[in-house]
Parts: C-alpha cells; structure tokens; sequence
C-alpha cells in the first residue's frame, strides 16, 4: 500500500483516436466511479496538444461524442503550459550555465526568444541541438547566434517529433480553414471567437497579436510555408536552376520573376490543383519556386500581414536583399494599394528596388491581360508590378 497519493500522468494523449480514445476515457470514468471499492489513482492527468473538449469521436454515423468539457463529469481543471518570458528563457539557459560553466551569448538568446516566442519544446530543442549535436558535448565553446541558427534550420529541416507533429495538424481541416487566410493575408476574415479559430489557438498554432492573426512564432511561420509547399520544392528541380544567379552572388531578380511569370502560365492550373490549400496555392508556388533557388546560400523572410491582404517577403542572398510583396488582386485599385504598401516594406528594409506579384485570379480573363510588367519609379524607389 502506498502512504502517498498516487498520480499518474499519460502523454502524448492526442495520439489516440475516435474508438480507441472512447475506450480508454471509459476506462478512466468506470474506474473513478468504483473507487470506494476498488483502489484507483487519486489524480490522472492527461497530457496533449488538446483540450479534452476538442476531441470528438464518431462512434455511431451522424452522432458526436466528447464534444464538452468533460464527458463523464470527472475533469476538475484544465491546464495550458504557457510560453517562457524571455527572461525565464534566460533562467532556463543560466542553470545549465551554473552547472556546466558554459556560456549561452546574449545574441543567442535573444535570437532564439525571437524564432520561438517562448515555445517550450522549441526553447529546449533548439539548446539540445546546438549543445548535443553540434558542439558535440563540449562545453568549452559558447553558445553563439550563427550555432543557433543553424540548430533551427536543422530542426526544421530534420522534421523532429513536435515538427513533424505541426505538419500533420496542417491536414486538419478545421486548422486549414485558418490557416489558409493567414497565408494569403485575408485573415481579416478569421472571427477570433469561431471554434476553429479558437482550436488552433489552443494547438498554439497561431496567436493573437496587434489585432491580426498570424502563426504563432517565427519557426512555425517557416515550417508552415515550406512543408506545404515542399512537394511543389522537390519536383520543381528538374524545371529550375540558378541561372538566375551570376558569378558574384547577386540573384537576377527580374530575370528570375518573368521566368516564373512564364512558369504559371504554362503549368499553374495542374499545380494548383495538386494543393490542400487551393486559395493559398499561387503564393505556397511562388515561394517553392523561390526557396528553390536560394536554398543553397540565402533564406526567405516572411512577414505575414493576415488584415491586409498581403504577404511580404525579403529573400536575402549573399550580401543583398530583394523585398517582394504577395498580393491577390481582387480589385482595380490593388495595385495602387500594393505599391504603397510594398514602398513601406522597403523603408524598414532601406531598400530602393522591389517587386510586387499580382496573383489574378478572374477564370475568364485571359492570360495575356493577367500577365503583365510594369516598372513605377517613385521618387527614390523603382517597383516593378508583376502580373501572374
């Protein structure tokens, strides 16, 4: 006999599904009903990316199971691991510190407070990586920024567990129903307080922030667009090369652009169609295509603006920056609106050249309206409009 209460707890609890997960939650309520006879744990915690309440099973056609709260009026409280404060990221860092005597540079986690928000699994993963797999155990050398960033690019690449588990949400239909908004930039559509909205809140996929809804860190919003549009990366090999590319490094961004213009035209309705995520499908293209091209010496940046029906992107090469704008053109005056808001992004950027694709969509129109080049020159900057 045990002189303590005994708890346990069951992880990874979202891996069980609609029957199976209805037998073990009725396990759980016969046994907590047959206590006073029969010895049974004094707590159970269930442990997952869910709320209970969002799990629902069908056990009999057209009927909905779990859909409350608690279904057998058992649960006592709900609980959500919230994400680190930069300064307890800090705190995290500086035990490790204390004991080993290796050092964790300011520019490192700042860094890492910035790609992950605070996320807990990525927090920890990231100091694994860069202390296990790269600095192979060594706690001589510094945790240093460029260490970090390739720990981040190797667990995005990787697919880890936690990765490989937010992909598998992104087939979720309720998550694409918000997802897909935030990509195009029409999140202005989401309503903060629809179950799926709220759903993917809880999943910790997304967040709240300055009135828009955008993916939930910087880590997220890479693995989000590259792995919805690897596929796309992967077969697009044998129909792109770096010819865009010249022998000091700087990327022929026109050149690369009309070539794509030429791409879309020709195969956009069989690429389109191979998509999840029909509506978002021209910018996941456009961003294989680009991540294709400077996946060997460049990244791209993503900034989601989800209430203004735009993305915005810098694709840094070597030692320069290509600010491009991603718009769906859905009246007369996008462009015009377009313009003036890729003129701001290149002002953060201090950038005097840039690029705004106009994805049209209109079925009837005929390509050689929709496909279109227009060079504007603004005072101190020069916008290329490109019509796809």
């Amino acid at each position: 006999m045990l002189d303590k209460p005994f708890v346990i707890f069951f992880d990874e609890i979202d891996g069980l599904q609609d029957n199976t997960l209805i037998a073990f939650l009725r396990q759980l309520r016969d046994g907590y009903i047959t206590r006073p006879e029969i010895p049974f744990p004094h707590s159970i915690v269930l442990v997952g990316m869910r709320n209970i309440r969002d799990y629902k099973a069908k056990i009999r056609n057209g009927k909905l199971t779990i859909g409350s709260t608690s279904p057998f009026n058992i649960i006592t409280e709900a609980l959500t691991l919230k994400n680190f404060t930069q300064s307890e990221v800090e705190s995290l860092y500086a035990q490790h510190t204390s004991m080993t005597g290796q050092i964790f540079e300011k520019g490192a986690i700042e860094k890492i407070f910035e790609q992950t928000d605070g996320q807990p699994w990525l927090v920890n993963a990231i100091a694994r990586e860069v202390l296990v797999k790269l600095l192979n155990g060594d706690i001589k050398k510094a945790v240093t920024t460029l260490l970090v960033e390739q720990a981040i690019q190797n667990i995005i690449l990787r697919g880890d567990t936690h990765i490989d588990s937010l992909i598998e949400r992104l087939k979720d239909p309720r998550v694409r129903r918000i997802i897909e908004p935030v990509i195009v930039g029409s999140g202005n559509a989401i309503n903060i307080l629809d179950d799926d909205t709220q759903y993917c809140l809880n999943l910790g996929l997304i967040k709240a922030e300055r009135g828009e809804i955008v993916p939930a860190n910087r880590i997220y919003n890479e693995v989000i667009i590259r792995m919805l549009s690897y596929n796309t990366q992967f077969h697009l090999e044998s129909k792109i090369n770096n010819i865009w590319i010249d022998k000091n490094g700087n990327i022929d961004m026109d050149g690369l652009l009309k070539g794509f213009q030429q791409f879309w035209r020709e195969n956009s309705g069989i690429w389109i169609e191979k998509y999840e995520y029909k509506e978002a499908a021209p910018h996941l293209i456009i961003q294989a295509f680009l991540q294709r091209i400077i996946n060997n010496g460049g990244q791209v940046i993503r900034e989601y603006a989800s209430n203004r029906e735009r993305i915005d992107l810098c694709v840094v090469y070597g030692n320069n920056k290509y600010p491009i704008e991603l718009k769906i053109m859905y009246s007369s005056n996008s462009i015009d609106i377009g313009i003036e808001q890729l003129s701001d992004y290149m002002d953060t950027l201090n950038e005097k050249t840039g690029w705004l694709v106009l994805f049209d969509r209109d079925p009837n129109k005929p390509w050689d309206e929709k496909i279109h080049w227009k060079t504007n020159n603004l005072k101190n900057k020069i916008i290329h409009v490109v019509g796809c």
